[in-house]
């Protein structure tokens, strides 16, 4: 897989068992978010044996970090509204991986202004936890930098994802990204937070975001929404573009229309790191049980918000409804 404008330097060559060879770019690095980001369908509240199942699945396949859930606030939050995968305390997460004892990398998320980053993200020494997201909007970015240094500070990785980028004035992402790029950060994501990003937008962003990310020694990765069927599709647009961090979920469980499904993504990769059957039998037999509850993935109010966009949050308003509503109704009333 190589850029659009030059061959990747560092591609390597696997044969597929249909007797054909392929490159891939062993750089790369894939993130699990199934557990962060489908908390959100669900208020965190995953059984134990979830987020263990996917733990497992992720170190049998060979994925390179996985997300387990926030760091959030106890101060700004209803006590009891939310699981404990929107905390993230040492305590829940040594009960699912104990010491961690394998190559998989954990990380969690920090919004800016929403967490108490100073006292609940303890000392890498202190932590299973080997990375730090901070999650910001374009506003947020002084914020961002704090958490950044404080979480780099105390040993962490960090990357930041910078969030709704579809809604942000050209020159306002400039002006970001070239303070995030001074920062301490390991990456910059490109986050099309309302699924509503096309190849060409894609393109745009991942080009720019290189632009102020390569020369200051840092990565750039994608994450992406399937408002539009095109979370797997702009993923490999990124990919080819040169971004090297990559999210994913298992068969796309996340907020709303769900995320870049991880088996689609491990399957296109063909790099031997990686082993699918593991991410199948998640799939089969512990997240796609939960879809008619969690009720994440395409469809048509998701998509109305995608065209518009707009945060799902309407579009997820019309799906909790207690009787169902009209889509011609749901259309007329957003796209006014």
């Amino acid at each position: 897989m190589a850029t659009k404008n030059e061959p990747a330097k560092t591609a390597k060559l696997k044969e597929t068992p249909a007797g054909r060879w392929v490159s891939y770019r062993p750089e790369i690095k894939v993130l699990d978010c199934t557990i962060r980001d489908g908390g959100l369908m669900n208020d965190h509240k995953f059984d134990d044996q979830v987020v263990k199942a996917v733990y497992t699945a992720c170190v049998e396949a060979g994925v390179d970090y996985m997300e387990l859930g926030y760091k959030a606030s106890r101060k700004i939050i209803v006590p009891g509204e939310h699981g404990a995968w929107k905390y993230c305390t040492e305590e829940d997460m040594r009960r699912i991986v104990d010491d961690n004892p394998t190559p998989l990398k954990l990380t969690v998320m920090a919004d800016a202004e929403r967490t108490d980053y100073h006292e609940d993200i303890l000392p890498k020494n202190e932590s299973v936890i080997d990375m730090v997201r901070v999650a910001t909007y374009i506003s947020q970015i002084p914020t961002a930098l704090e958490m950044v240094k404080d979480a780099h500070d105390k040993g962490y990785e960090t990357t930041v994802n910078l969030m709704a980028v579809s809604t942000v004035q050209e020159y306002e992402l400039n002006e970001g990204l070239e303070m995030l790029a001074r920062s301490e950060t390991k990456a910059v994501y490109v986050v099309d937070s309302f699924g509503t990003l096309y190849s060409e937008q894609v393109e745009h962003l991942v080009r720019k975001y290189l632009h102020y990310c390569k020369a200051a020694g840092k990565e750039v990765g994608m994450h992406a929404h399937n408002n539009l069927q095109l979370g797997f599709a702009n993923t490999i647009e990124a990919i080819v573009l040169g971004a090297n961090m990559l999210d994913a979920t298992m068969a796309g469980l996340g907020r709303g229309a769900g995320n870049c499904p991880m088996e689609l993504l491990i399957g296109f990769l063909h790099n031997p790191k990686y082993n699918l059957p593991p991410i199948l039998r998640c799939v089969q037999d512990t997240v796609e049980p939960m879809r008619s509850k969690l009720m994440w993935g395409f469809d048509l109010p998701y998509m109305l918000t995608g065209f518009l966009n707009q945060h799902p949050r309407a579009a997820i308003k019309f799906k909790e409804a207690k009787t169902p509503g009209d889509i011609v109704d749901f259309y007329n009333e957003v796209w006014e």
